[in-house]
């Protein structure tokens, strides 16, 4: 893929024919049990693929009645916003999901508290927020072990949150939606939607002192600890980049059985005028985590664990999928919807 720069073409990018690869073309199907594959010609025997490789090796074992043989993971962000107070008893850190970061948790409160002590201004900058929502989330911060608590999945309220609607979700796909979705937290490292959390503010971008970076002090345990999850798994990353630095799956730290099969993400794009008679586009950022919680909706109604699944995703907003702009990585798919020229 190339980008248009300059002028009123800023932000803007257009396709080039040799530039694209389109991961449909490729997939064929080998020897019961059956496996799909995307990306070039291989044996079974290297269905894992290679992180060294410029295309990432991803087979599925498909039962016969077509359903995926385990469930896709979801990754998300959580809220900037989150909904206050809660019925919930007192947080427990060894009760949450994932007990192995308990440790690196109790770490990170203790810091956490130790900074909301301080001055104003250093509170300001690590939270990024000042005035009255500074003094609330200081008292939040501080009050983490005595707060009553919540299912994260209702803690969280933003535009991604509110776009999922949870309360209207069948019980089967909330079901899913627990065993599923994976949420990444800068102060807890993930959660389940389930998992009974205080309100707190921390973003994973933020720089903790003495932790450092936290999606770089994060990455190391939450990889870990995410390994049995993912492994040989198929997962849709609906991350943004300060979170999805906390996680590194492909890393030279770990094995390939260790390894996700697929990682998926999705990017949204809205088609302008054809440039020098090839399509343009421009990417979409204001409305991004609201067209995500749309589409988590439909993973989770559908259970999609490859691409052409999304075929089917028919957005409100006009988004489809354009399989021909499918790009392939070392460390996973993007995959693009598309929303035609008006």
């Amino acid at each position: 893929m190339k980008r248009v720069l300059g002028g009123s073409l800023a932000g803007m990018w257009v396709t080039s024919s040799r530039f694209q690869r389109n991961i449909n073309a490729d997939i064929e199907p080998t020897r019961r049990p059956t496996f799909y594959h995307l990306g070039p010609r291989s044996s079974p025997s290297d269905r894992h693929g290679s992180v060294n490789s410029p295309i990432v090796h991803a087979w599925f074992a498909v039962g016969q009645d077509g359903e995926m043989a385990t469930a896709p993971v979801i990754l998300l962000p959580p809220s900037e916003g989150k909904a206050e107070g809660g019925s919930g008893p007192k947080l427990r850190i060894a009760n949450l999901s994932f007990p192995q970061l308990e440790d690196n948790r109790s770490t990170l409160r203790a810091a956490l508290g130790a900074a909301m002590k301080g001055k104003e201004a250093g509170r300001a900058k690590l939270l990024g927020v000042k005035g009255v929502a500074l003094a609330s989330a200081t008292r939040a911060n501080l009050d983490v072990l005595a707060s009553p608590t919540m299912p994260a999945i209702e803690r969280y309220t933003g535009v991604l949150y509110d776009a999922l609607d949870v309360a209207s979700l069948s019980s089967r796909d909330r079901k899913r939606l627990n065993k599923q979705v994976l949420i990444f937290s800068g102060l807890w490292g993930v959660v389940r939607p389930d998992d009974m959390i205080p309100d707190y503010k921390l973003k994973m971008g933020a720089t903790l002192s003495p932790v450092g970076k936290l999606s770089t002090w994060w990455r190391e345990p939450l990889t870990a600890a995410l390994t049995a999850t993912v492994s040989n798994g198929v997962v849709w990353n609906l991350l943004p980049k300060e979170h999805d630095n906390a996680w590194a799956p492909f890393g030279s730290n770990h094995a390939a059985g260790s390894q996700p099969t697929a990682v998926f993400s999705v990017k949204f794009l809205d088609e302008g005028d054809p440039v020098k008679g090839e399509r343009s586009f421009t990417t979409v950022n204001h409305w991004n985590k609201l067209l995500k919680g749309a589409l988590v909706r439909f993973i989770l109604e559908t259970g999609a664990d490859d691409p052409r699944a999304l075929a089917k995703f028919k957005h409100p907003e006009g988004y489809r999928y354009d399989r021909t702009l499918t790009e392939t990585f070392p460390t996973g798919t993007v995959v693009s919807m598309v929303r035609p020229a008006r």
